[in-house]
């Protein structure tokens, strides 16, 4: 695919619904007593993954482009699927369907492309076993994984690493533990887990960066609207950020602080982000404004990394339009992605003329300089390839992208919506 670099980008917009959202509400769902209606759902590929699994164990689950429908079974009610279950792209099925898995009755085995096969998951295999799981995977640490019937019991477990999806995993099989599971995180990492269950009417307290579970007697179905997803709307918060003359507006967007760090990292850097409409639903919703400003670099490290990991690679093209040295730090999760994102990052600003450096957790990006057309790789990595697309319309020449269909894993409208911008 070719893009050319473009003029103002205007317009207002609705980006797909939040896919860590999405996954959880038809995982919850197919385990609550009643009918779960979500609406807002995000029809990419992993979520799709998601629903697929839960077929294979007997959920009837109803697509419709209105909503998605899940006739829940209850927590004991999932049967044993005919064949491998299939997580195709998706480190959120295969991490947090593990925590659910590890509790059930029947073997199961659990695979996914050859990007899941090579994503590490002895991380979340220890605590499981710490609550007694029985678990195989390849090198003891890869998919396909295969769980076995036992019996689990509760844990207190300190997490070596912020990620919300370890945190789910563990809480999930907390499910059908006996006693008490704990979590404890070095940063608070997106909660979304923790939102749902109390809506379902699971006991579960915070005490500081401590989560809490009691196991339940079940689960009651409730209703969910999906939110647009911050990670989609991040990639136009940028562009409007960086194309002269631009202002967008992106309607319905998740305004969860745990995943605002986007917002916090461009205002830092200058951009003229505002927010109206905001209201509270299932989670906190809002409309955001974004106008072009000039941006200058700036440090990203620490506590706030848990709140934009997704969102790096396009700031990483943020920072290359921004005067100044900008340093991000702490990133080490951005190695076990879709691809390893700090290096693919590096690879490709590089390309395009951009002075970048690869540190052992992050990189420095001194922009400044507009960078030039260049062809650049995805690595099969959809956050990778829009924000190269993203890149591509500011820049000083067109630019080719490789393999752009893999968007389709989060955003399949991604590239109509763009044009429809003037993109």
């Amino acid at each position: 695919m070719q893009i050319q670099p473009c003029g103002p980008l205007h317009g207002e917009i609705t980006v797909p619904g939040d896919k860590s959202i999405s996954h959880r509400a038809v995982m919850l769902g197919a385990l609550a007593n009643g009918t779960t209606h979500i609406t807002g759902f995000l029809m990419g590929e992993d979520c799709l993954s998601t629903i697929d699994c839960f077929r294979k164990m007997g959920v009837s689950i109803d697509v419709s482009d209105k909503e998605v429908v899940v006739e829940g079974v209850g927590l004991h009610g999932l049967t044993a699927p005919e064949c491998e279950l299939y997580t195709g792209n998706s480190g959120t099925t295969t991490r947090l369907l593990s925590g659910i898995l590890a509790g059930q009755s029947f073997t199961s085995t659990m695979n996914g492309d050859a990007t899941i096969q090579r994503r590490p998951m002895g991380r979340v295999m220890k605590p499981l076993r710490e609550m007694g799981a029985s678990i195989e995977g390849k090198d003891d640490n890869f998919c396909p994984l295969t769980m076995h019937p036992s019996e689990l019991h509760g844990i207190e477990y300190r997490l070596p690493v912020a990620s919300a999806q370890l945190k789910s995993a563990i809480l999930l099989a907390g499910l059908y533990a006996e006693g008490q599971t704990t979590v404890i995180e070095p940063a608070p990492s997106r909660d979304h887990t923790e939102r749902m269950f109390r809506a379902l009417g699971v006991e579960i307290e915070t005490n500081g960066n401590a989560i809490t579970l009691n196991p339940p007697e079940d689960l009651h179905a409730v209703d969910i609207a999906v939110p647009s997803d911050i990670s989609s709307a991040a990639y136009f918060l940028v562009a409007g950020a960086i194309v002269p003359g631009s202002e967008l507006t992106i309607k319905n967007v998740g305004v969860n602080p745990t995943r605002t760090g986007i917002i916090d990292v461009l205002r830092d850097m200058g951009a003229d982000i505002t927010e109206s409409n905001f209201r509270e639903e299932a989670e906190p919703v809002c409309d955001l404004t974004v106008r072009y400003s000039r941006l200058h670099g700036t440090e990203i490290g620490g506590a706030i990394i848990p709140r934009l990991i997704d969102e790096l690679p396009v700031i990483a093209v943020a920072a290359a339009f921004a005067e100044g040295e900008t340093v991000i730090r702490d990133a080490q999760e951005l190695k076990v992605k879709e691809s390893n994102r700090i290096a693919s990052m590096v690879a490709e600003l590089s390309k395009a003329g951009v002075d970048v450096e690869e540190t052992d957790d992050g990189m420095i990006v001194r922009g400044g300089a507009k960078p030039h057309g260049a062809s650049f790789e995805t690595y099969k990595d959809h956050r990778i390839a829009m924000s190269l697309a993203v890149l591509a319309l500011a820049a000083r020449s067109a630019c080719r992208i490789d393999e752009p269909e893999v968007v389709a894993i989060s955003y399949p409208d991604f590239f109509h919506t763009l044009e429809r911008l003037g993109g």
